[in-house]
């Protein structure tokens, strides 16, 4: 039985079930990450003479693999999302962003430091890897696909769809001050002025802007071109993976922030014709996409937890990590959203609903690339612990949990949501 067989046989399977599923499991208390997770372990247990996906020894692989799956996620989250752009109308996100984030960093920082005995870079990294939410494996708890309606959105998914496509790009500073601690010895004052100015204004800016003008020229190009160029006329939904790449590739060559950009352009390029059909065309191309990637990466992630990527866990690690998912998120979250829209029932399941994943494992591959972080094996254990127990608590919770939201939101005569969720393009993840 030749490896290469078996892994064709795999993906067959795999991309079968990928379009079953979603259908099967659309109204039950499971989602598609907690069985392609199941599958994942159970082929790499069997003697099929498959190679061991192990991130630590392929860190780069890792780190290409989950980068083009969060990439295509961003875009279609970005492309769903009804609510025009403003302050107010997006205040949850911000929220979010700005308190829920770096509170939650902080906290599994300072744990894993003084709890889970890491150093002070790695426990920054431990945090940093695990400040995203993910946009990949959260579908069951996200907006539908695009509609003509602006306020089609529940606060809810609304806001967990937002959160997932802008905190991808914004927690990166802090992994490159994890990093910036690790391959320096110099005191903080000495690299810290430099941190700010670079990764963090200078490449947000870049990522923002340069997100602006892909999104903007792509949207001219689709729906404002003279008519034998108009792509929008011609419905091609692989234009989705156009704009991602495109986005993506541009601003991190000149330096930015490519997982902002491709967010960030697809709300521009929405904007450009709110209500055009070729959004969901581009949309629905980008899910199709999602779902085989997040098959293949699903898949991989079992074959390493099998093959022993959670053998140097400790206690206080998993502690660490089980605080994060419990208890640190679910209050920090609840607490930054005192006083925005929405019931407070809406408050903690926002909170709650602070699923790591797909994002979480890219950062931590990254990082491990750029500089030799202490006990990292450590920390792939806690990160991979973090991401099993979201697949599996996100993963029965979310349909149940939005039910309920939505029946209470009938009772009270609040707008329903025009699409509560297509099948799972992933499933509710981590």
């Amino acid at each position: 039985m030749e490896p290469m067989d078996v892994a064709f046989a795999l993906v067959g399977v795999g991309a079968l079930l990928a379009g079953i599923l979603p259908r099967v499991l659309e109204r039950q208390p499971l989602s598609m990450p907690i069985a392609f997770l199941g599958l994942g372990m159970a082929v790499f247990l069997l003697p099929t003479g498959l190679p061991v996906p192990d991130p630590l020894a392929h860190p780069e692989v890792a780190t290409h693999l989950t980068e083009i799956g969060v990439i295509v996620a961003l875009m279609g989250a970005g492309l769903k999302i009804d609510r025009p752009l403003s302050w107010s109308r997006w205040s949850s996100t911000w929220r979010l962003l700005a308190v829920a984030m770096p509170l939650c960093i902080a906290a599994v920082a300072l744990l894993g430091w003084w709890w889970a005995g890491l150093v002070p870079a790695t426990a920054l990294l431990l945090g940093s890897a695990l400040a995203p939410t993910d946009p990949v494996l959260a579908s069951d708890v996200q907006v539908g696909e695009p509609t003509d309606v602006e306020d089609s959105e529940d606060e809810v998914r609304f806001a967990l769809t937002s959160e997932a496509g802008l905190n991808d790009g914004l927690a990166f500073p802090f992994v490159y001050a994890a990093i910036a601690v690790a391959t320096t010895s110099l005191a903080p004052g000495d690299w810290l002025g430099r941190w700010f100015a670079v990764d963090v204004l200078w490449k947000i800016g870049i990522g923002v802007g340069g997100g602006l003008l892909v999104g903007w020229l792509l949207g001219k190009l689709f729906f404002r071109a003279p008519r034998h160029l108009r792509l929008a006329r011609h419905a091609e939904g692989f234009l989705a993976l156009a704009a991602t790449f495109l986005a993506y590739g541009l601003v991190e060559v000149a330096g930015g922030y490519g997982f902002l950009a491709v967010f960030v352009a697809a709300r521009a390029i929405r904007a450009a014709e709110r209500t055009h059909e070729f959004h969901s065309v581009l949309h629905d191309f980008a899910e199709q996409v999602e779902r085989l990637l997040t098959v293949l990466l699903l898949l991989l992630f079992g074959g390493a937890v099998v093959g022993g990527l959670l053998a140097p866990l400790t206690w206080p690690a998993a502690a660490v990590g089980l605080a994060l998912v419990f208890v640190l998120r679910p209050l920090i979250g609840w607490l930054s959203l005192r006083g925005s829209p929405g019931r407070p029932a809406e408050h903690w399941v926002i909170a709650f609903f602070g699923i790591r994943g797909v994002g979480s494992l890219f950062y931590l591959a990254y990082a491990t690339t750029k500089a030799d972080f202490p006990q990292a094996e450590l920390v792939w254990a806690t990160v991979g612990l973090v991401v099993i127990v979201s697949v599996v608590v996100h993963g029965v919770a979310a349909t149940p949990v939005m039910r309920l939201l939505d029946r209470a939101g009938e009772r009270t005569g609040e707008r329903a949501p025009a699409r509560a969720g297509a099948p799972a393009a992933s499933g509710a993840g981590t």
